[in-house]
């Protein structure tokens, strides 16, 4: 009786361990979880462009330069990053200039302070607005801002000589006095031209002519 029993349980063993080991050699190794991948069109860490100078500057045309833009290129958390790649974009049109090299865009690497500067610039003979733009990028992360300037006509603050003659006659008179100009040597010898108190000055274009008025 026992011995039909052993014979019995036996195969029925041999095949429990045979499904083990299938279910073993199917199952798949262990492994360490992986970090989730980044979703596409999720934000990175980001630049931040900081003007440090050149915004609302005043250019004037007559000197055709400009004051210098510069700017710096920081990190998410406002570390200055040194070696970003920085593109400064002058108008096609308008008011405006050009770079020393004769191009309206200049890019120029940031040092170790993270500033960046747009120098050589030769403004146009044109007045208005001048919107510089800049753009900042670094390992895959970009950023860009604009620069806003002016362009104006300013006069000269020297004053031309005819100028200054028709000032000091002018003055001279209003204040009752005699202004004489005397051309050649002394004792009275030469041509000298006299003004009275009061006499009305005569000024014509070309070479200034100071005398009283034709009968």
């Amino acid at each position: 009786m026992f011995q039909g029993l052993r014979f019995c349980v036996l195969p029925s063993l041999a095949v429990l361990v045979a499904a083990l080991l299938a279910v073993e050699t199917c199952a798949p190794p262990l492994t360490a979880q992986e970090p989730a991948a980044q979703q596409p069109g999720t934000p990175g860490p980001k630049l931040n462009i900081v003007i440090l100078e050149g915004e609302g500057a005043v250019d004037n045309i007559r000197q055709r330069v400009s004051r210098e833009p510069i700017v710096q290129v920081e990190d998410e958390n406002h570390k200055p990053i040194a070696g970003a790649a920085v593109t400064f974009l002058l108008p096609n049109q308008g008011a405006g200039g050009v770079f020393a090299n004769g191009s309206h865009s200049l890019t120029v690497l940031t040092d170790a302070q993270g500033h960046a500067a747009a120098t050589g610039i030769r403004m146009n003979n044109v007045a208005g607005k001048v919107q510089i733009h800049v753009s900042a990028s670094y390992q895959g992360r970009t950023a860009s801002t604009t620069i806003s300037q002016t362009s104006v006509v300013a006069a000269g603050a020297a004053i031309s000589a005819k100028l200054l003659i028709i000032l000091l006659l002018a003055g001279a008179g209003a204040a009752g006095g005699v202004v004489a100009a005397t051309h050649g040597g002394g004792g009275g010898s030469g041509n000298t031209a006299v003004i009275q108190a009061g006499t009305p000055i005569v000024i014509t274009p070309g070479t200034p002519t100071v005398g009283g008025p034709t009968k």
